[in-house]
């Protein structure tokens, strides 16, 4: 991998849901230590995206890679072949996924969410991954929490600890779904701070997201997302302000 290689590479990627094409044909490149978000109506395409770069969809035609490797699949002479179980799940473990609805096992507290990925997938000792788990917490603003349970804590809370369970990980490319939609309007600007901090630690990061204020003050490129295609993209404080394409132009009249 040199060093001006892309993290993330998407070319003339399609997925079908039940013959209805949800992409049709998406290229999307993101550059190391950049930040990402894709925005659009619901329905265009984004969490699908998403979810294929971190295989946990696959995608029916085009080319994705992470880090220079093809995500899921392995080329051998001319044709390509699907990765086993084992291979898929290291890859896996190395792209951060943080969900919109948060994902915490509710009978584990939160140390233990947050270390039971780091011990049961990398074999990291448990003192160590506590260690880690402990800074991480306090990272993201939840020091003293480490016993509570998913229950005992706020939206935005719950949302903190999904990040750090998945810096855990130590990955080389955080993914967030829509992270704050499901959150109560006042919570949402301590998730937002905390992804702005880790933006600012120079990880790559793509973000699905309906918050504008966020992807103009922290993103490096916007994607614009409408039916399966990239109708727009570019430097958000651009892209956002003074928008090309009639249907982008549209869409941000009513979420402005």
């Amino acid at each position: 991998m040199t060093v001006n290689e892309p993290m993330v590479e998407a070319i003339g990627v399609h997925k079908s849901y039940a013959g209805v094409e949800v992409l049709k044909g998406v290229n999307l490149t993101v550059s190391r230590g950049e930040v990402t978000c894709l925005i659009g109506p619901s329905g265009s395409g984004k969490s699908t995206l998403l979810r294929c770069i971190n295989h946990l969809e696959k995608h029916d035609a085009g080319e994705l890679r992470v880090d220079g490797e093809l995500v899921g699949y392995e080329a051998r002479g001319d044709k390509l072949y699907e990765l086993n179980d084992r291979r898929i799940c290291h890859e896996r473990s190395q792209i951060g996924m943080v969900f919109q609805r948060f994902n915490l096992f509710q009978n584990l507290n939160v140390l233990e969410n947050v270390t039971v990925g780091p011990i049961k997938v990398k074999d990291v000792n448990d003192e160590r991954a506590k260690k880690f788990a402990r800074e991480l917490l306090q990272r993201v603003g939840l020091e003293g929490k480490e016993k509570n349970y998913p229950t005992q804590l706020s939206g935005g809370q719950q949302q903190r600890v999904a990040i750090a369970r998945a810096l855990a990980m130590e990955p080389k490319l955080m993914l967030f779904d829509e992270p704050t939609s499901a959150l109560d309007p006042e919570l949402v600007g301590e998730v937002l701070d905390v992804m702005k901090d880790l933006a600012r630690s120079g990880m790559t990061m793509i973000v699905v997201t309906h918050e504008m204020g966020f992807a103009k003050e922290v993103a490096d490129t916007v994607y614009f997302l409408d039916q399966g295609v990239i109708e727009e993209s570019g430097d958000p404080k651009v892209v956002l302000t003074s928008p090309s394409s009639p249907r982008l132009q549209s869409f941000l009249s009513k979420v402005l």
